[in-house]
C-alpha cells in the first residue's frame, strides 16, 4: 500500500495534530518505510542522509510507544554524537510531543550538570544525550537505566569517527538487554556494519537512497584553485553574488574557520551578517550563532564539521567547502545541509593540487564525478608562494607513496639535489659554512666566553 498521508500510520491524534502544525503533509521515503517497521517493534538499520526526515521517522513511533508521562525513570534513549545535534533532536521532540505530557531531557557536556540533574530528579520519559554526558550522569547515580526499552543511535558513522565506541559499549552494558534498537547512519561502511551486527537483533535494513549518495536536490560543482589566497578571492566573489542568500562555509580546522571569519568581517561584510562556530567557541556562543542563522538574522555561517552537526535549516542556498574534508563521509554530511525539505541547493568545493587526491576518494564513495567549472571572470588568481607550492608538492608525493610504496617522489634526496631549488639550497649551505669559518673563534657559536664570571661546574659548587 502506498502511504501518502501521516493519517495512514497508527499514530494517535496528538501526534498527528503536531505533524499538521509543522506543515508536514506527505511522509518522506524514510518515514514511509521506518514508521510502520518501528511501530512493529523491529530493530531498524536506517541508511539515510541528513535532510531526509529521518529524525521524525524514529521519533514519531517512539513517542507513540511511550505515549504519556509515567514514573520517574526514562523509558527511551537517543544518543547523538554532538551537542548541536542533540539540541536539534530535542527541539524536534518538543515540536512533535507538544500535545502530550511527555517529559524529556537533553543532556550534553560543555556546561555544568546541575540543571540536567534537577530535570532527571523531577522525572523524565525520554533522554536525548551525547554519550559522554550520559555516562557522567549515570556514574553520578542520577540516571536510572533499568526502564529503558528503546535505544536510538543517530549518525552512528560520525560517532565512530569521533571515537565514541568505548562509551557506546559502556552504555550497552548498563541498559536492559530486552529493548528495541534503531541505528541511523548516512553511510554504511565496514565499521557501521560491525556495530549493527554487535547490537541490532535481526534488523530491518532501510536504505532510502543509494549508500552514501548525495541529495538529488543538490547541484555540486568544483573549482580548481591554485592556492589559499585565490580561495579567499573566490570566496569573496561568490558571497557577493545576489543568489548566495544563506550560506554555510565549511573549513577543515578551527584556525582556518577563524581566519575566514576575520577576513569576511574585516573586508567584505558587516560583522552582524557573519558568525563562526568551532570547538573553541563557548557553548552559548555556538547555540546563539546557529539560532541566529536559522532565523535568518545571519547570512553566512563559517563552521568546522563537528561544530555544524545538527544544523537543520531548510533555506540554506549554498554550502561552500573552503577545504576538502579528510573524513570523506563528511562531504555527504556537509552538502546535506542544503537541498533540504524539497528545496534545491548548491554545494561548491574549492580544490587545490594536493586536495585532488581526496576528491577522487570522495567521488568513489558518492559514486559520481563532480563537475568542474572554470574560475569565474573577475576573480584574481594570485601567484602561489614558493613555500605553499613546495608543501603541496610534498603532500602529493606522500599521497602517491600511499598508492605505490616504491614511488620515490619529487623530493627524493637525489632528485632534489638536481633541481634548481636543491642547487640553491646546497650553495647556501656552502656559503654559510665559509662565512662561519672566516669569523674569529670568539664570535662563533660555542666559542670561548669573552666576559662574565666563571661558574663552578662541580655539582656541589656555588651558583
Amino acid at each position: 500500500m502506498d502511504i501518502t498521508s501521516f493519517d495512514q500510520f497508527e499514530l494517535n491524534r496528538q501526534l498527528l495534530n503536531a505533524v499538521a502544525d509543522l506543515g508536514y503533509t506527505e511522509p518522506t521515503p524514510i518515514q514511509q518505510k521506518t514508521i510502520p517497521i518501528s511501530l512493529g517493534n523491529h530493530d531498524v538499520l536506517g541508511i539515510a542522509q541528513t535532510g531526509t526526515g529521518k529524525t521524525a521517522a524514529y521519533l514519531l513511533p517512539l513517542l507513540m510507544k511511550i505515549k504519556y508521562a509515567q514514573g520517574k525513570n526514562p523509558r527511551a534513549l537517543i544518543l547523538a554524537p554532538t551537542r548541536e545535534l542533540a539540541i536539534q533532536i530535542s527541539k524536534s521532540v518538543t515540536d512533535l510531543a507538544k500535545y502530550t505530557d511527555l517529559r524529556h531531557l537533553v543532556a550534553y557536556g560543555g556546561l555544568g550538570p546541575k540543571t540536567q540533574i534537577e530535570t532527571l530528579q523531577q522525572g523524565v520519559d525520554l533522554v536525548v544525550a551525547t554519550p559522554g554526558r550520559f555516562m557522567d550522569l549515570y556514574r553520578a547515580g542520577e540516571l536510572i537505566t533499568k526502564d529503558i526499552r528503546t535505544l536510538v543511535l543517530d549518525e552512528a558513522d560520525k560517532m565512530m569517527d569521533m571515537g565514541f565506541m568505548p562509551q557506546i559499549r559502556s552504555i550497552l552494558e548498563i541498559i536492559p538487554t530486552k529493548r528495541q534498537n534503531l541505528l541511523f547512519s548516512a553511510t554504511f561502511g565496514g565499521r557501521v556494519e560491525r556495530l549493527s551486527a554487535e547490537f541490532l537483533e535481526a534488523p530491518v535494513k532501510i536504505e532510502v537512497t543509494p549508500q552514501a549518495s548525495t541529495a538529488d536536490m543538490v547541484d555540486q560543482v568544483i573549482y580548481d584553485v591554485p592556492n589559499f589566497r585565490t580561495k579567499v578571492n573566490l570566496l569573496e566573489h561568490l558571497l557577493t553574488q545576489d543568489d548566495f542568500q544563506r550560506v554555510i562555509v565549511f573549513a577543515r580546522t578551527k584556525t582556518s574557520a577563524e581566519n575566514i571569519y576575520k577576513f569576511l568581517t574585516r573586508k567584505v561584510f558587516d560583522p552582524g551578517q557573519v558568525r563562526v562556530i568551532h570547538a573553541n567557541k563557548g557553548q552559548n556562543t555556538r547555540i546563539n550563532s546557529m539560532e541566529a542563522f536559522k532565523e535568518g538574522n545571519v547570512r553566512i555561517l563559517v563552521a568546522t564539521d563537528v561544530a555544524a552537526r545538527g544544523i537543520d535549516v531548510a533555506e540554506v542556498s549554498h554550502v561552500i567547502n573552503f577545504d576538502v574534508p579528510l573524513i570523506y563521509e563528511d562531504y555527504v554530511h556537509r552538502i546535506g545541509r542544503t537541498g533540504r525539505a524539497n528545496r534545491t541547493g548548491q554545494a561548491i568545493t574549492f580544490v587545490t593540487l594536493s586536495e585532488n587526491y581526496h576528491v577522487e576518494k570522495i567521488e568513489r564513495i558518492i559514486r559520481m564525478t563532480v563537475p568542474r567549472q572554470p574560475m569565474p571572470a573577475g576573480v584574481e588568481i594570485t601567484e602561489t608562494p614558493f613555500d605553499e607550492q613546495q608543501a603541496m608538492l610534498r603532500e602529493v608525493d606522500e599521497q602517491r607513496r600511499k598508492e605505490d610504496p616504491n614511488f620515490l617522489g619529487a623530493f627524493h634526496e637525489k632528485k632534489f639535489k638536481n633541481t634548481a631549488a636543491g642547487r640553491a639550497t646546497q650553495q647556501a649551505k656552502v656559503k654559510a659554512a665559509k662565512n662561519a669559518a672566516s669569523r674569529p673563534k670568539s664570535a662563533r657559536p660555542g666559542g670561548p666566553r669573552s666576559a662574565g664570571p666563571k661558574r663552578n661546574s662541580s655539582r656541589g659548587g656555588k651558583r
